[in-house]
C-alpha cells in the first residue's frame, strides 16, 4: 500500500470511526468496516511498478501477484482490481502492453478477483500494476500490529529477488536462477494468507522494504522485537551480492534499518534486499508453527517475537 507523508496522517481525510486500519502502522492494506454488513470489512491496497523482468507475461504476472499479495496479508480475500498502466507512446508498441495485461489478468483470474476497470497515460517509461479492493470478516483481519513477545516468527517464500533482478538488468545472472527467482514472484500468496486464519497474531508481506524493513515496522506497530535464526535465500544470490550486484532500494533499506540490527554486515544486506512479490512474514504462537507450516508450502521458521522493543537480532 502506497504510503502518504506523515504531516498529512492528522488530517481529517485520513480518519473516520468505520476505519480499523490506516496509514498510522504503515500496514499492507487499508481496512474500513462496512455498516450494516453483518460484520465485514473492505480491504484495499495499490501497487504497480516499472519492469523488473524483459519478458512481458512475466511482468504482467508479477505486478498482478504483488498487488494481490496486500490483500491476502491482512487475512482477506480479493473480488475486484483496478488496472493501472503507463505507456510510452511511441517507443513501446502497444502489443506488448496487451501481453503485459494478459498476464495479469490470468493471474487475477486465477485469485478469483474480478478486473472491473482501470485507467492508461502516456508516460515516459511502462509502469504496471492494480489497485485491488478485498473483503474479510472484521474478526479475521490480521494487522502488521499484534505480534507478541514469544511468538515464532515464520517466512512463506526465500529471499534475493531484488539482487537476482538487478543482476540479471546487467546481464550477469545465470538463467537458471532468474527463473527460480521469476516463479516465486509469480507465486501467489493465497495459502499462506487463507492460513492466516488459524489464529495469526501478525502478518505483513516482504516487498520494497526487504525482510528486515517490514519487519521493523511489524515490531514498531506491536511494541516488541525479534530474534532471526537462519532466513531461506536463494542458491546463488549470495555470489551475486559477492560480485557487486545489489539495488538502489536496498542501499537504502541498509541505511535506514543498519542501527536497528545486531549482525554481521553481509547477512545485513542480504535481510535488506528490496523484494518484490515476496512471500509473508507471519508472527504465530509456539502452538500453531507445525500447523502453518504444514499448510503453506516453502514455509519455514526463521526466529522469534523478543520484548526487547524495536531491536533486531541476527543469531
Amino acid at each position: 500500500m502506497a504510503q502518504v507523508l506523515s504531516p498529512l496522517v492528522t488530517h481529517s481525510a485520513f480518519s473516520h470511526p468505520d476505519l480499523v486500519v490506516g496509514v498510522g502502522t504503515s500496514d499492507d492494506a487499508g481496512v474500513y468496516a462496512l455498516p450494516g454488513s453483518d460484520g465485514r470489512a473492505l480491504v484495499q491496497s495499490v501497487d504497480y511498478f516499472t519492469p523488473i523482468v524483459d519478458d512481458p507475461g512475466d511482468w504482467g504476472r508479477i505486478a498482478a501477484a504483488n498487488a494481490l499479495s496486500d490483500i491476502y496479508a491482512m487475512g482477506a480475500s480479493p473480488i475486484t482490481a483496478l488496472q493501472l498502466l503507463g505507456w510510452p507512446r511511441g517507443k513501446i508498441p502497444f502489443s506488448v502492453a496487451s501481453e503485459v495485461m494478459a498476464a495479469g489478468a490470468d493471474t487475477m483470474a486465477a485469485a478469483g478477483c474480478v478486473v472491473v476497470g482501470g485507467h492508461s497515460i502516456d508516460a515516459g517509461e511502462p509502469t504496471f500494476g492494480y489497485a485491488v479492493t478485498g473483503l474479510v470478516p472484521l474478526d479475521g483481519v490480521v494487522t502488521n500490529a499484534g505480534a507478541q513477545a514469544g511468538d515464532k516468527l515464520v517466512l512463506t517464500k526465500p529471499l534475493g529477488t531484488g539482487i537476482v533482478t538487478t543482476a540479471h538488468k546487467a546481464g550477469a545472472c545465470p538463467p537458471h536462477l532468474l527463473a527460480e527467482a521469476v516463479g516465486i514472484m509469480s507465486e501467489l500468496n493465497r495459502p499462506a494468507g487463507e492460513a492466516l486464519a488459524m489464529g495469526a497474531h501478525a502478518a505483513t508481506d516482504v516487498t520494497g522494504f526487504g525482510l528486515l524493513g517490514h519487519l521493523a515496522e511489524m515490531l514498531d506497530a506491536s511494541g516488541v522485537g525479534a530474534e532471526l535464526g537462519e532466513v531461506p535465500i536463494l542458491d546463488g544470490v549470495a555470489e551475486l551480492l559477492d560480485a557487486g550486484y545489489y539495488p538502489g532500494g536496498s542501499n537504502r533499506n541498509l541505511d535506514a534499518i543498519r542501527s536497528r540490527v545486531e549482525g554481521d554486515l553481509d547477512r545485513v544486506r542480504l535481510l535488506a534486499d528490496a523484494q518484490t512479490s515476496g512471500g509473508l512474514l507471519v508472527a504465530l504462537p509456539e502452538e500453531l508453527v507445525d500447523r502453518y507450516l504444514e499448510s503453506v508450502e516453502g514455509a519455514v521458521r526463521i526466529g522469534r517475537v523478543t520484548a526487547d522493543h524495536g531491536r533486531i537480532s541476527l543469531l
